[in-house]
């Protein structure tokens, strides 16, 4: 897997998370307009991994 950092046609930054095969798995879903805060928020991903699972399925709304 790979992280990529790049800029969007309206000059912002992005990530997209992608795959050996591939296919984009996640994404910033949001421009940045300073390179510092898009590393951040593939950052903030990246830290993740201890993030718990919930099946939103079983939960009542």
């Amino acid at each position: 897997m790979r992280f990529e950092l790049y800029r969007d046609a309206q000059g912002h930054w992005r990530w997209r998370l992608r795959v050996p095969n591939g296919n984009v798995i996640a994404d910033s879903a949001e421009g940045y307009a300073r390179r510092e805060d898009c590393e951040h928020g593939i950052a903030l991903v990246k830290g993740c991994a201890a993030a718990s699972t919930v099946d939103m399925t079983t939960k009542i709304a």
